[in-house]
């Protein structure tokens, strides 16, 4: 299930009930109208946030494994999977285009003006590809992904890259270098628990946000 809250209340408005699995990833189209989901089924399912309908309005089943990640970015969405692929729905033309990693995918993020995409897989490295042909632009290393969801991040003035990391860090990038130029032990090393498995930088402020599977923020 998908759970909408309202935050101020503290409370739940709406449920959206159909995948057939565990879901892993939720995003808003930018007027939080729609709601998009991927889970362990294979599927993205789109919800329609203002009807009271609990029937997805659009169903996207080309995945081959779980669905790790995903956005929606204008007619837009875009998915990452366990197949090692990234796929990007055009909505407006009604196509998909799919860019083969090769590795297990954990998280995609879009540059701002959205001619790139950040995709984090399960080897161990972060890579920016050029999303309009899918050539390779940059791979970022010293971070450690081989198990969990560990989801990467563009800085605020996208000049970095940011990521946490199983063994208890937080790596800092300089875009244009691939250069590791930061690195934070966040959480202990050697912990089962140490992974720190989502970062985000605020978009304004010189401040960021950071979880990890011990269940601290």
């Amino acid at each position: 299930k998908v759970f909408l809250w309202d935050v101020t209340a503290g409370r739940t408005i709406q449920r959206f009930s159909g995948h057939f699995s565990r879901v892993n990833a939720v995003a808003f189209n930018a007027e939080a109208t729609v709601l998009a989901s991927g889970s362990f089924d294979s599927s993205v399912r789109l919800w329609d946030c203002k009807s009271s309908s609990h029937t997805p309005i659009q169903v996207l089943e080309d995945g081959k494994d779980s669905i790790s990640s995903v956005l929606i970015a204008n007619h837009e969405i875009v998915t990452g999977s366990v197949d090692g692929r990234v796929r990007t729905y055009d909505l407006r033309r009604g196509q998909l285009y799919t860019d083969v990693i090769g590795q297990p995918v954990t998280s995609v993020q879009q540059s701002n003006d959205g001619n790139c995409l950040l995709i984090s897989t399960l080897d161990s490295k972060i890579r920016l590809i050029d999303k309009c042909n899918g050539g390779l632009l940059q791979t970022f290393e010293g971070h450690v992904n081989s198990e969990y969801r560990v989801r990467s991040c563009f800085g605020q003035t996208e000049k970095m890259i940011i990521s946490g990391s199983e063994d208890g860090r937080i790596c800092v990038w300089d875009l244009l270098e691939a250069k590791l130029i930061y690195q934070l032990q966040s959480a202990p090393k050697n912990s089962q628990r140490s992974c720190i498995s989502c970062v985000t930088f605020h978009p304004k402020k010189n401040q960021m946000l950071s979880c990890g599977v011990n269940g601290e923020i």
